[in-house]
């Protein structure tokens, strides 16, 4: 059995998340201490509970500490089960990262599944629907990994009420990322999207971006689009397009937050990414080493920044794989990440 202590490194739920998901790969039992002890509502709140019993339904795990506020868990899988699955977090809390969680073992098994989540979809603190869609499963697919995800319904902060489906496939072969140099900017593209408001509001979000925009690139197309939901709310997203790889960031409305400062949020973010050498943005180097991990080659990316959730996420994969992750840089500075990754015959699977 694996022991963790959830207090290490940035403490917070990503150990729990990336812990789960090796353990249903690997089909090693763990125990979790200290979940999210670095937060100001430590344990296990609804959408890691969610996680937890996510997990648990991929992989007949027998589980000890599933409660809200539980600072403790057993997890023990014994085997990853394929088939049709559907997750109520039952709050506004992140369905992308409850995915995020049972898809790495999904994608492993040995026919495809079919999973539905109902929750938040663009909250805050976490990845929305279309960063997943639009840039996280473009690298994933890059690297092998094949699934449709569909956006049903949005769900927002503090309601929920979201609905995402995914279709995920069994992998056939694992490819390695070597993205060194970005390239060029070749152009930007965009969604500005409502939900229940006048088509005006993303009117305005598209202007101010493309205003902020101008001088960045010649090649800048931003999309009106019109987000089903039971609620109120907006986002404009903007993926920048290099010869060699991509970035994506994005900003959210909320009640009393002008349709401009939601645009500059995402034109700030972008800006700041240029300002690096980062062939990625930091979020996303994150969310890739645990599926590099399981891949027998060497991967290379550069990072536009150093986290603290990057160096803690590759302290988890290493209590699980006999991987090789290196990562060179100063913290909350651009850097370079290097993966050798096993296969999963050599994971120490049963």
């Amino acid at each position: 059995m694996i022991q963790i202590d959830g207090s290490q490194g940035e403490g917070g739920g990503q150990i729990l998340r990336t812990a789960l998901a090796l353990a249903l790969v690997t089909g090693k039992a763990i125990e979790l201490k200290n979940i999210r002890a670095r937060r100001p509502k430590p344990g296990l709140m609804p959408q890691h509970l969610k996680a937890v019993e996510a997990a648990a339904a991929v992989g007949g795990a027998r589980v000890e500490g599933a409660h809200l506020q539980s600072s403790s868990l057993l997890f023990e899988p014994t085997g990853i089960r394929s088939g049709e699955f559907h997750f109520d977090v039952g709050t506004a809390g992140s369905t992308p990262l409850v995915l995020q969680t049972i898809f790495l073992p999904l994608s492993f098994a040995p026919a495809p599944s079919s999973v539905t989540l109902v929750g938040g979809t663009h909250v805050p603190w976490s990845p929305c629907f279309h960063y997943l869609d639009l840039h996280w499963l473009h690298y994933m697919k890059e690297i092998g990994f094949k699934a449709e995800l569909t956006l049903e319904l949005a769900g927002f902060y503090p309601h929920g009420g979201g609905r995402i489906h995914a279709a995920i496939h069994p992998i056939k072969r694992l490819s390695p990322l070597q993205i060194r140099k970005r390239g060029s900017l070749k152009g930007i593209q965009g969604i500005s999207a409502v939900a229940n408001l006048d088509q005006s509001v993303a009117e305005r979000q598209k202007q101010q971006a493309l205003k902020r925009l101008k001088d960045l690139s010649e090649y800048v197309e931003i999309e009106i689009i019109r987000m089903p939901s039971h609620f109120r709310s907006t986002m404009l997203l903007l993926i920048g397009k290099f010869e060699n790889s991509q970035c994506c960031f994005f900003g959210l409305g909320e009640i009393g937050k002008r349709a401009e400062r939601v645009a500059d949020e995402a034109v700030d973010q972008l800006r700041q990414f240029l300002s690096t050498d980062g062939t990625i943005d930091h979020h996303l180097a994150d969310q890739l080493i645990l599926p590099l991990a399981f891949v027998p080659a060497a991967s290379e990316l550069q990072t536009s920044r150093i986290t603290q959730h990057l160096i803690t996420n590759a302290e988890i994969i290493r209590m699980f794989l006999p991987v090789d992750i290196g990562i060179d840089g100063e913290l909350d500075s651009c850097g370079s990440v290097r993966i050798k990754g096993t296969s999963i015959s050599d994971s120490g699977k049963q």
